[in-house]
């Protein structure tokens, strides 16, 4: 069996737990390090578990090529090369130790995504909690190795991969060293289309590879995320931004500080709102029970007159028998005077 729960920073991520939430900064800083120590200001203020980086240059993921093989044809980065795009979306290595310190001050885990081994060695500097292993890398092996064998917390985010290199993926994790692992459901489109989600591979994640499971949601708003706590997702991603306009790489799909406000708050309440298997009677029920409907005498009956439908009907409050009894008290006796109003007891009662 898998563990219940893993640790980041001291906090407990599982599914007995409120549902961990990261804001993912990536390139949302859009190249001014004060923009992103106010999104790390903002992420602490809405009530995020931890902010998260990305930690490449452009060379250390591709090479400065003008070959057709390294042009992006459509979508929101379109026109740019690999190199290109790296070049604007990158958080300068010079700023991690910055980074670092603002979350320290401000009380918020942070850790990263490294895209190569030395990022890896560089966040190990830093000492960084834990790990992601974004969507894209899941085939790099060695990269995973790497992480693996630094003891740390992993998260490693699925989207594209198949069921073989999801199970791979985490084999590798597992053979080097990782003890403490969420696999998180992901879809790698920007923005991507709620429908083409498919929440519910989720839990069977969970089953399949035998490991805690999550979401990366790059959806524009946050139902599907909230929607992911009931299917078992213990663990939340979504980026965040200061403002989805502001021409920056990722901006466009990322939420804004109240949105990550609000996911904090709707996933804790979806989370709560799971709870257990239940059919007692819950507090909030208890007061409620005596305006259900029980039997009461409606009419005046004397003593030794025998109950009829006239006498005695199913109404509110609840004080009375149970209105499963009706038919056993239809032709009995009222043992004294009833008034009406009057609810009904066997102990007023006497068979013929």
């Amino acid at each position: 069996m898998t563990k219940a729960y893993i640790e980041i920073d001291g906090k407990r991520i599982g599914s007995g737990y409120k549902p961990y939430i990261i804001a993912e900064l990536s390139a949302n800083h859009n190249g001014n390090i004060d923009s992103a120590f106010k999104i790390i200001e903002e992420a602490k203020k809405a009530g995020a578990d931890a902010i998260k980086l990305q930690t490449y240059r452009p060379d250390t993921i591709t090479i400065d090529c003008d070959k057709d093989d390294f042009h992006i044809r459509g979508g929101l980065w379109d026109g740019n090369t690999l190199y290109q795009l790296y070049e604007w979306a990158h958080t300068p290595w010079e700023w991690h130790e910055a980074l670092f310190e603002k979350a320290k001050q401000e009380g918020i885990t942070i850790f990263s995504s490294p895209f190569d081994a030395t990022a890896v060695d560089l966040l190990e500097q830093l000492n960084a909690p834990a790990y992601k292993i974004a969507s894209f890398e899941i085939v790099d092996h060695a990269l995973i190795k790497k992480v693996a064998l630094t003891g740390k917390p992993m998260i490693i985010s699925t989207g594209m991969a198949n069921e073989e290199e999801i199970q791979e993926a985490i084999a590798v994790a597992k053979n080097n060293g990782c003890k403490e692992l969420v696999v998180l459901h992901c879809v790698s489109g920007y923005p991507a289309p709620a429908d083409q989600y498919n929440l519910r591979t989720i839990a069977d994640m969970a089953e399949r590879f035998n490991v805690l499971s999550g979401l990366s949601d790059h959806t524009i708003d946050n139902a599907t995320a909230v929607t992911s706590v009931a299917l078992g997702a213990c663990l939340i991603e979504k980026h965040v931004t200061l403002d989805r306009n502001g021409g920056g790489p990722d901006d466009s799909f990322s939420l804004e500080p109240a949105e990550l406000a609000a996911l904090c708050r709707d996933t804790k309440t979806a989370w709560q709102a799971l709870g257990n298997v239940n059919y007692e009677r819950t507090d909030a029920e208890k007061g409620n029970v005596k305006f259900r409907r029980s039997l009461y005498i409606v009419k005046d009956i004397k003593a030794g007159e025998i109950l009829t439908e006239q006498h005695v009907r199913s109404i509110r409050p609840g004080f009375g028998l149970a209105p499963k009894h009706l038919e056993s008290v239809l032709g009995m006796k009222a043992k004294i005077d009833l008034a009406r109003g009057t609810p009904l007891k066997f102990e007023l009662l006497t068979d013929l």
